[in-house]
């Protein structure tokens, strides 16, 4: 029981940094780009009517945790060493087609890596 538990932690972090960390769609913004923003909203919180200023206030809040998140630097590696050596027996044991951690976003090779294959599916 204890090793289904470590495989399921394991398959959920890979997922969990995998899709915290995917691209986003659309022009990517830069940090530059983000502070001139920011800055753009301080001068124009004090002017703002009080609904306008709740709406830059919330952006400002946005653009801060964006700002934050893209000076992170995640390392897959290790997440998916665990992922590549759990993935399988989860999978197995819960019934995971190849398909379904395809659509979720998982690298082909990674599955490849982990004993996953096309065959591999319901």
């Amino acid at each position: 029981m204890a090793e289904g538990r470590t495989q399921g932690r394991a398959v959920r972090r890979y997922l969990e940094a995998m899709e915290a960390h995917r691209p986003k769609r659309g022009r990517k913004r830069t940090a530059e780009s983000i502070k001139r923003r920011l800055a753009a909203i301080e001068a124009d919180l004090p002017s703002a009517d009080p609904l306008r200023r709740l709406q830059l206030v919330q952006e400002r809040m946005d653009l801060r945790g964006e700002l934050d998140a893209s000076e992170q630097k995640v390392d897959l590696s290790e997440l998916e060493g665990d992922f590549v050596r759990d993935a399988r027996p989860y999978g197995e044991r819960k019934g995971i087609s190849y398909a379904a951690w395809r659509e979720l976003g998982v690298p082909a090779a990674v599955l490849k890596k982990a004993g996953i294959g096309r065959g591999n599916s319901r």
